[in-house]
């Protein structure tokens, strides 16, 4: 039996590592250690099961727990160094996506396991979805042909969008912003549909909604004089898990969970459109808007013999229907349509079939859903380099930016 030690100890770790490994997967893993910065939080989390050790030290969780592996869930931002630590340690990692920010940390890792010879997983639970793995099955089989061009809109709603802006993942400098840290599930999505990495990539985004673009706004909402009025406010104390875990743990690190939204120090794009050329010449439209009425995404597909069309509402209009609908049109002018219903569980099904993929085992992959270093460094540099592009206003390479830092590359065209 493997055992796992957790260095992050929040909302995700808990749902999606520290409860099902306590309490679903103890007969095939072993949770030996939670590290929090945080003592609060880390003690917090360790409530999930009895005799779980709780440090505040990686190093000496490392020396006294000695797991086979470290799942990091830490913020973005210092993805690489737990990574990079657990590897240099004798350990396997399995970090939640994104797997860093940029590239410089990318390259970093990538450096790190060829040296150890550890292995670095990354969680790509879109990858298990039952209706993206149908998508990738119909595709794999033809039913288009060759594909040509992809375009994905994804759409967050106030509510999921809303609270990207509310914590951490509001400054760059924590998360590399949505195009980094949410969109590389996008983006891996793509990257695992086509069976291709991405090359080049040009970008625009801005902060159109959130962010100093209303008059009315405070520190956060629990001292906000203005909650009465706001269709954002949110009260940390009504809320379990966040309470317990942030609301309970402030005095020790002044970590707010509840920030405005429309806070002056936001710097992350609500707003953003890529465009991505592929490795074997597919071209990829994605745009990003963070403040809908609804949540969810559409991909559309081009092919040499026809068009694939996929969606999915996850919240709103469209989401009560019980069906998830892949329409097809080949070259003859015909119109397929399958039917799947919806999943049930986390990411729709996905997580729960990622977690018995890694701990268990028990499922066979077949399609190449599990994914390790360079499927996460092909995910995050798309969101990495159009972060550059939307700086510069100049297209960048992704092969050229993994092999030297981005002031010393030559300009590339944009046409």
């Amino acid at each position: 039996m493997k055992t796992y030690a957790i260095v992050g100890a929040g909302v995700r770790a808990t749902s999606m590592f520290a409860k099902p490994l306590v309490q679903e997967l103890q007969e095939h893993a072993k949770l030996v250690g939670i590290c929090d910065v945080n003592r609060h939080r880390a003690e917090e989390m360790g409530r999930i099961g009895e005799g779980i050790p709780v440090f505040t030290d990686f190093d000496d969780m490392l020396h006294s727990a000695k797991p086979d592996a470290v799942i990091v869930t830490t913020p973005d931002s210092i993805h690489h160094e737990y990574i990079i630590r657990s590897l240099e340690a004798g350990c396997d990692a399995i970090s939640e996506k994104p797997m860093t920010t940029d590239a410089d940390k990318c390259r970093a890792i990538l450096e790190a396991e060829r040296r150890t010879g550890r292995k670095v997983t990354v969680t790509f639970n879109c990858r298990f979805m039952p209706y993206v793995v149908r998508v990738k099955e119909l595709l794999n089989e033809g039913v288009i042909g060759t594909i040509q061009s992809v375009n994905l809109e994804w759409h967050l709603d106030r509510i999921h969008g809303a609270d990207y802006f509310r914590r951490w993942h509001r400054r760059m400098e924590n998360s590399g912003g949505l195009l980094v840290h949410k969109s590389t599930h996008h983006f891996d999505m793509v990257n695992w549909w086509l069976n291709d990495e991405p090359d080049t990539v040009f970008a625009f985004g801005s902060n159109r909604f959130y962010g100093p673009n209303r008059e009315r706004r405070g520190e956060r909402c629990l001292t906000c004089g203005h909650g009465a009025e706001c269709e954002f406010y949110y009260d940390i104390r009504k809320s379990g898990i966040a309470r317990s875990l942030y609301y309970e743990a402030e005095h020790l690190d002044g970590y707010y969970r509840d920030q405005c939204v429309f806070g002056d120090d936001i710097d992350i794009y609500d707003t953003a459109s890529v465009n991505v050329k592929y490795a074997k010449g597919a071209l990829l439209t994605y745009s990003l808007t963070a403040y809908n009425p609804m949540e969810g995404w559409k991909a559309t597909f081009i092919g040499s013999k026809g068009r694939l069309e996929a969606s999915d509402c996850h919240r709103g209009i469209g989401s009560e229907d019980p069906n998830q609908y892949i329409h097809v049109y080949n070259a003859n002018g015909e119109k397929i349509t399958t039917a799947t219903g919806k999943a049930k569980g986390g990411h729709g099904g996905g997580d729960h079939r990622l977690r018995r993929m890694i701990f268990v085992g028990d499922v066979k992959d077949t399609l190449g859903q599990q994914a390790g270093s360079r499927e996460g460094a092909m995910s995050m540099m798309i969101g990495a380099a159009a972060n550059l592009s939307i700086a510069h206003g100049r297209a960048f390479s992704i092969p050229e930016l993994l092999r030297q830092p981005a002031e010393a590359l030559p300009a590339v065209g944009n046409g």
